[in-house]
């Protein structure tokens, strides 16, 4: 099995660190958009990492027979905003760097057979770089344009 998803998550991890480091109290409540502030974009990214770390966690005592679930993440993301928002600029790089560290650490120890077949129905599971990577770009250029 190609696992080279593991490089691109450690790699888009230390991408948020690097990010993070240069990031002032200012830069975090810059908008990015629709409503959206560089701090709720960076909780998104840590509520996400946490929902797919209990997902895999539940896949591994279950036995993942079908990994496919109901999308559901316009309306997460919904209801969550405010609460992102909300969010304290510090609170929220410590989280966002935890949540990441804990998920790919469950990543990199996770059953071969188990992460194959969810890698086959829902790649963006396990392939946390797509996520983090998509997130991190549009902060850039949100902070580049203003």
């Amino acid at each position: 099995m190609n696992t080279s998803y593991l490089a691109d998550n450690a790699k888009a991890r230390d991408r948020l660190v690097t990010a993070l480091s240069k990031l002032t109290d200012d830069d975090m409540s810059r908008s990015i958009g629709h409503g959206w502030t560089v701090t709720a974009t960076l909780a998104h990214l840590a509520f996400w990492d946490r929902k797919r770390l209990g997902e895999l966690e539940e896949w591994e005592q279950s036995g993942v027979r079908s990994v496919q679930v109901p999308h559901y993440g316009d309306q997460l993301n919904d209801t969550m905003l405010p609460q992102w928002l909300k969010m304290l600029p510090s609170e929220v790089r410590r989280e966002v760097v935890a949540a990441a560290e804990a998920l790919d650490h469950k990543i990199q120890v996770y059953p071969a057979d188990l992460a194959e077949a969810i890698v086959a129905q829902r790649p963006r599971s396990l392939i946390r770089a797509i996520h983090r990577n998509e997130h991190l770009d549009e902060i850039e250029s949100a902070l580049a344009s203003s």
